[in-house]
């Protein structure tokens, strides 16, 4: 895996080009590898391995397509801090096609797309950000004059590796939800093979980053789960680690936006909160740098799940999440009860003709017993007369 103490033995002149490149001192480059080994789960030592794959690996080219989507995934990436994006894009990756940050335009830009993919077949890393529409043939959203299906099939062909970042890319996100008119899909769909998926509306950028990185590192993408999603960033539930768990727990429950356990932090389960039931790692790994409480749990408001696939625009933001791994004691009050319905002409004939029967059976059998306790007495006494006759005749 690797050695902290190689990074260290490497020549003043190397030493000298990562500060020089990175604009951050080699302690600071250090504590950015070490962080990123951690944020991909990787074991102690892995941060060695980290730093020279960025120091000495070959910058991977990456096209960076954009679809139906809103621009919050690059957007978020614009706010990343470690590294900053220009350190990202100068000196981690090779940003050759990217619509909103490139500088050319028109036929410019599409020239630049079709030089880095000749240039680097076989190796570069395509990312695309957006929905594609799959109605009538892809029409609704065209770039150049190709539509969106036409431009992803392409661009994936001679990929080593294909990103979806953002739920719009990942599943449909937000364009595909109903009625869905254009048709919208996910990445994975639209070509018709697993991707690596990274949703979220907009994704941390740093799950993003660990991604990229790991694949400059090790040569592959990290491992993910049956949705494309790599494990180290949507292997737990949001609530499994979310700072309101203990209230939770405690049976502490914020009832109104406002009141005085919303105030206090109180649990959000009951105003609709979905992190009972989407995989993420938003407690754990803050956005921008800003604390931690950066995050719509950690605001005030509750997940809308926007990571996950069914959840996300699709289910009402205040419905009651479904629980997967656990749920609230018995002895707390139901957050919603369940109503009977009114029975029906035939079903209420029924009941009345088992209860008839029941009601008959038991009149019979009560007829019955008097009968025999009757039998009984005069059994009784006819044996009673026969003992005093007998007697009578000694």
């Amino acid at each position: 895996m690797g050695n902290i103490s190689e990074i260290f033995e490497t020549s003043r002149e190397t030493l000298h080009d990562i500060e020089r490149r990175l604009e951050m001192p080699r302690r600071e480059f250090l504590q950015f590898c070490a962080t990123l080994a951690a944020t991909m789960g990787l074991p102690a030592g892995a941060e060695a391995a980290v730093a020279k794959a960025i120091e000495a690996a070959k910058r991977p080219s990456v096209i960076w397509l954009h679809f139906q989507e809103c621009t919050g995934c690059s957007e978020s990436l614009l706010r990343a801090e470690h590294p900053t994006l220009e350190k990202l894009i100068l000196d981690v990756i090779s940003l050759d096609y990217h619509e909103t940050l490139m500088a050319a335009a028109g036929h410019q830009a599409e020239a630049a797309r079709k030089d880095a993919m000749k240039a680097n077949k076989g190796k570069y890393v395509l990312v695309v950000e957006g929905a594609i529409p799959l109605k009538d043939k892809g029409i609704y959203c065209k770039v150049g004059g190709h539509t969106a299906i036409d431009l992803v099939k392409e661009c994936a062909a001679d990929a080593a590796a294909v990103i979806a970042i953002g739920s719009c890319a990942s599943w449909g996100g937000m364009p595909s939800t109903g009625p869905n008119p254009s048709g919208s899909a996910g990445v994975a769909e639209a070509l018709g093979k697993p991707v690596v998926t990274i949703p979220g509306c907009p994704p941390n950028p740093y799950n993003f980053l660990a991604a990229v990185v790991h694949f400059l590192t090790f040569g592959k993408l990290p491992e993910v789960d049956k949705l494309g999603r790599p494990k180290f960033a949507y292997g737990r539930l949001i609530h499994e680690n979310c700072e309101r768990r203990a209230h939770f727990d405690a049976g502490r429950f914020a009832m109104e936006f406002g009141d005085a356990g919303h105030r206090q932090g109180y649990c959000l389960y009951k105003l609709g909160c979905k992190g009972p039931e989407t995989y993420a790692n938003c407690p754990t790994l803050g956005f921008g740098d800003a604390g931690e409480n950066n995050w719509p749990v950690g605001c005030g408001h509750p997940c809308i799940g926007c990571s996950e696939k069914g959840v996300g625009f699709e289910k009402p933001i205040h419905q009651v999440a479904k629980m997967l791994n656990v749920v609230p004691p018995l002895q707390y009050p139901r957050i919603v009860e369940e109503q009977g319905k009114a029975a029906s002409i035939a079903s209420a004939a029924a009941v009345a003709a088992v209860a008839g029967a029941a009601a008959g059976a038991a009149i019979m059998l009560t007829r019955n017993l008097g009968l025999s306790h009757a039998a009984e007495e005069a059994e009784r006494a006819k044996g009673k007369g026969d003992a005093g006759a007998d007697k009578a005749q000694v």
